[in-house]
């Protein structure tokens, strides 16, 4: 049985996820780090139909990160894929961000990625095998305003990503890139209900995306379905950057 390892899945889209996998007949490995109550409840449902288990790690910390993929594989035996979807997000004026607010941001959207895949790339490489879904944003695609380290940490995102797409392609595993638009989850819930009104009547499918429209990107991207898939970024935003 396939084993993926979900990165923020206590909430939002990594919890539609997390179920979807599950759903298809996939060992679960579902992480989180403040929301451990959500974690072990989204645990205990999905253990109804196959095996899920809560894993915590810090993913700015690179060494409870390699603690965290070394229990996942001792637990399930291998990690056939992996989802980086844990971030955080965050609105400044530029000249307001300090040092502190570029640096949380980096490590937890653009350091934290690369901690996971350098922890969880060895045991694929050496199977020849393995898939990486990173998640990133259209505002890492165009940028947004008041939001500059935010959006330039989610642009590194995707530039990981394509790179690594070449670098381990040879060795038969794909990284793909998926950059989400407007979709209804509590990091959006900061807005108002006026903000996402505009938002829904600025996207060309006339509203918001939901988290389970953002799951169905990923398992497709896992799947022996997009085996000829690497290196991409696929926005679902409902038209919103076009």
């Amino acid at each position: 049985m396939n084993t993926v390892l979900i990165t923020g899945a206590s909430q939002g889209i990594g919890k539609e996820t997390a179920r979807l996998f599950a759903n298809r007949g996939w060992n679960v490995a579902v992480h989180y780090y403040r929301h451990e109550a959500e974690a072990k409840a989204l645990a205990e449902e999905l253990g109804h139909i196959t095996w899920a288990v809560p894993f915590c790690a810090d993913i700015a910390d690179s060494k409870q990160v390699n603690h965290m993929a070394e229990k996942v594989n001792q637990v399930f035996g291998k990690i056939d894929a992996l989802v980086n979807n844990a971030g955080i997000a965050g609105q400044k004026l530029f000249q307001d961000l300090t040092d502190q607010d570029w640096r949380e941001m980096f490590a937890v959207n653009t350091d934290g990625v690369f901690y996971t895949c350098r922890a969880v790339l060895p045991q694929m490489l050496s199977r020849h095998q393995g898939t990486i879904v990173n998640i990133s944003s259209i505002w890492g695609i165009s940028g947004a305003s008041c939001e500059v380290h935010y959006s330039a940490a989610k642009a590194a995102v995707i530039g990981m990503t394509k790179a690594l797409a070449q670098e381990a392609g040879p060795s038969g595993i794909r990284v793909n890139c998926v950059a989400p638009g407007v979709i209804d989850t509590r990091m959006n819930a900061c807005h108002s209900s006026e903000i996402m009104k505009a938002l829904a009547q600025d996207t060309p499918l006339g509203r918001i995306g939901k988290p389970q429209e953002v799951a169905a990107l990923i398992y497709y991207l896992c799947s022996e379905e997009a085996s000829f898939l690497t290196g991409q970024v696929i926005c679902p935003d409902g038209g919103f950057s076009l």
